[in-house]
């Protein structure tokens, strides 16, 4: 017990004594020292006391599908600093391969009655995966924002890059640039942000193979490669791809091939995540707008914090096209 209340403390940054009081439910205590008390509680895995296991502390559950993708980290990072500014603790809740899976997550944030949960990524945006576990979050009323396009059903708000916009900058910036045979390096066939990419092309060029093709991979580099070389044995001369990571894949996959990009092939990404200024070539990519996005899901998810009402709608944020040295004309 000593011990317990020392860290405690020392997380909270109060006295023992100060730990005690809040654990024992007696008065003379501030209501912020009291929420640092329980949130430095659930944060060092702690069950509350019995009369306090009702009260959600003010922490709040990030999820996020992987950290190889830069973008991750960097959405990351902008929403731990603004639920921070406004009073409440970060709890990051990463998947890795094999690791633990999204349902327990769900569970062991609840069980730590955590105030709410930000998505940056999951089930949910794959029309085909289970989303039973989502319910559990829906019963007990949980404050929810998701990140990324998702299925539609599910009752939670969503904050979206608007994927049909990015699609139409990157498609006409290669047709400005002369390319008439364009590839799409895209995620599962059930990924709901490819789907929504795909739908904008068809509407804006037709139906797949008639000057545009399509092949679909997982979210990463080597498997990318292996896309992105069968649509340059197709003819395709510039590609727009879902994410920087497969991006960098493609042009890995047009070297090895023998090809210059961009002389030979021009490649898109899309996330403008870290780095992509020093990429050889620097890469041309739809940047998502992050910050805004960030910020907007805490936005959303403080106000259902607070009561407010919050309508399981969607918003979509605006992307733009940044032209580096991956994209040139195409050859004559």
């Amino acid at each position: 017990m000593t011990k317990r209340l020392a860290e405690v403390a020392k997380k909270a940054g109060v006295s023992e004594a100060t730990v005690s009081r809040v654990l024992n439910g007696r008065s003379g205590v501030s209501e912020s020292t009291r929420a640092s008390v329980l949130t430095a509680l659930d944060v060092l895995g702690y069950e509350r006391p019995t009369k306090l296991r009702g009260e959600r502390g003010r922490l709040v559950g990030l999820v996020l599908p992987e950290l190889q993708n830069p973008i991750f980290p960097a959405l990351a990072e902008v929403v731990t600093a603004s639920l921070a500014q406004r009073g409440f603790t970060p709890a990051l809740c990463a998947r890795t391969i094999g690791g633990v899976p999204e349902r327990d997550y769900i569970e062991m944030l609840l069980d730590h009655q955590v105030s709410g949960v930000v998505f940056a990524g999951g089930s949910y945006a794959l029309a085909e995966a289970e989303h039973g576990h989502y319910k559990a979050l829906t019963d007990r009323r949980m404050p929810v924002v998701m990140v990324n396009a998702g299925v539609g059903d599910l009752g939670f708000p969503h904050i979206s890059t608007d994927d049909a916009v990015a699609v139409e900058q990157a498609y006409g910036h290669l047709k400005s640039l002369g390319h008439e045979r364009v590839g799409m390096v895209m995620g599962p066939e059930d990924h709901m942000p490819s789907r929504r990419k795909l739908g904008a092309l068809v509407k804006i060029a037709g139906p797949e193979g008639e000057g545009w093709f399509v092949e679909r991979t997982n979210f990463s580099m080597e498997s990318a490669r292996l896309a992105a070389a069968k649509l340059i044995e197709r003819g395709v001369t510039g590609m727009i791809c879902a994410s920087d990571v497969l991006a960098l894949g493609s042009i890995r996959a047009a070297r090895r091939l023998g090809l210059d990009v961009p002389a030979d092939v021009s490649v898109v990404g899309f996330d403008d995540s870290a780095l992509m200024t020093c990429t050889d070539p620097p890469l041309t990519t739809v940047r998502q707008p992050i910050e805004m996005m960030g910020q907007a899901a805490v936005d959303l998810l403080v106000n259902q914090i607070e009561g407010s009402g919050v309508e399981p709608d969607e918003l979509l944020f605006e992307p733009e096209l940044v032209v580096r040295g991956s994209t040139a004309p195409a050859k004559r």
